[in-house]
């Protein structure tokens, strides 16, 4: 048997090994990419999700304008795998979350049985793990009724997943228009390197009481502080209301 069709195999099994009692099982992929199934509350305890790789390639949707590809974590240093526009979108603003410590993209698929006796699974689209060691399962619609009747039945069983071990699952809402396009302007300029040389954040943040280019014109040439400003605003080092156009007349920072 191809190693491949171990794997296959070793699923198929651990599917039918689910727990009759309606417990649910984790099933992942090990550091060098071997399938393990494990209960899922001993998982939980003892896998660090945000550090494994997809449990299963993203869906290929015919059509759709935005596939899968990569996303480059300020928080980690490390890239995550995100399958669609939505999920990239939901991963700025988790990546931006200072209580977020780890991210990754599908690493865990759970198993469990339906009332019927039925085998079910789903895999959350992100995983996110919290300061305090906790963490989120999401999934990122593109919008409300996204997934129909099977990902509305999911969604249930995966939050009673998470809410036994403490955790948190959620469909993440879509983000408002400008809200998502001042992120995504923000994220551009996310990399250390726009810090800038020595002393010019501390200047920045000394600085800003007063409207964005006001602000930026009393550090110094915009060339060279604008990325510092955004880097700041990005960590939070800054803040701005980023619910009007940052490229409006008089965006105020503090």
């Amino acid at each position: 048997m191809t190693s491949t069709g171990a794997a296959r195999h070793r699923t198929r099994a651990g599917r039918a090994a689910v727990d009759h009692g309606g417990g649910f099982e984790a099933l992942f992929l090990d550091p060098v990419g071997q399938t393990v199934q494990q209960r899922w509350a001993d998982a939980a305890m003892t896998v660090a999700f945000e550090e494994l790789p997809p449990v299963s390639a993203f869906p290929v949707v015919p059509g759709r304008r935005w596939g899968s590809g990569l996303w480059w974590s300020a928080t980690t240093g490390r890239h995550v795998a995100a399958g669609s526009n939505a999920m990239r979108v939901q991963l700025m603003v988790l990546d931006r979350d200072p209580d977020v410590t780890g991210l990754a993209g599908r690493p865990v698929r759970l198993l469990w049985r339906n009332p019927r006796g039925q085998v079910r699974s789903w895999v959350p689209q992100l995983f996110a793990r919290r300061a305090d060691g906790t963490a989120l399962l999401a999934d990122c619609p593109s919008h409300p009724d996204a997934g129909g009747e099977r990902a509305v039945k999911a969604a249930q069983a995966v939050a009673q997943a998470c809410a036994h071990i403490g955790w948190t699952y959620r469909r993440l809402p879509r983000l408002d228009d400008v809200l998502a396009a001042n992120l995504k302007w923000l994220a551009g300029y996310r990399h250390p390197r726009n810090a800038g040389r020595p002393g010019l954040m501390a200047a920045v943040v000394e600085v800003f009481t007063r409207p964005l280019i006001e602000g930026t014109e009393a550090v110094g040439d915009p060339i060279e502080v604008l990325p510092c400003v955004f880097h700041a605003l990005w960590h939070g080092q800054l803040t701005a209301g980023l619910n009007t156009p940052l490229h409006g007349p008089t965006p105020r920072c503090c």
